[in-house]
């Protein structure tokens, strides 16, 4: 029989154990370290912390649309300089892609490299 869970519909777990869940997800510790703090299994963690990913990530696609003016740009960032390797990107650099709506807020996002194909597939 489930248990009374305001939260998650027929859940297992009590509404006590799913805030600290919550709790501990918000301070970004590991499954393995969250499963031996509240007594549950692992997986059982893993299932919850990919549903609280979801609903997130549901969350901020609502609020995604971005219209009006915006300003498109890449970054590099990594280390200064690495022997040997020259140009933009060069060595283990990181590659940033940022959106940002004039008056709004800054959407980005970390790509793999700074193609036209890449950064026209984010955009759209």
């Amino acid at each position: 029989m489930a248990t009374k869970n305001r939260y998650v519909k027929n859940s297992r777990i009590s509404e006590k154990k799913f805030r600290e869940l919550l709790k501990l997800f918000s301070l970004d510790l590991e499954a393995q370290k969250v499963a031996e703090l509240t007594h549950l299994n692992r997986n059982t963690v893993n299932r919850y912390f990919m549903e609280i990913r979801k609903r997130i990530a549901e969350c901020c696609e609502q609020e995604s649309p971005l219209g009006g003016v915006v300003e498109v740009d890449e970054s590099y960032f990594g280390p200064k300089r690495i022997k040997g390797k020259r140009g933009r990107g060069a060595g283990s650099k990181t590659i940033v892609f940022g959106i940002f709506k004039r008056n709004g807020k800054v959407d980005t996002e970390i790509v793999p490299d700074a193609r036209h194909k890449t950064l026209q597939g984010i955009i759209r």
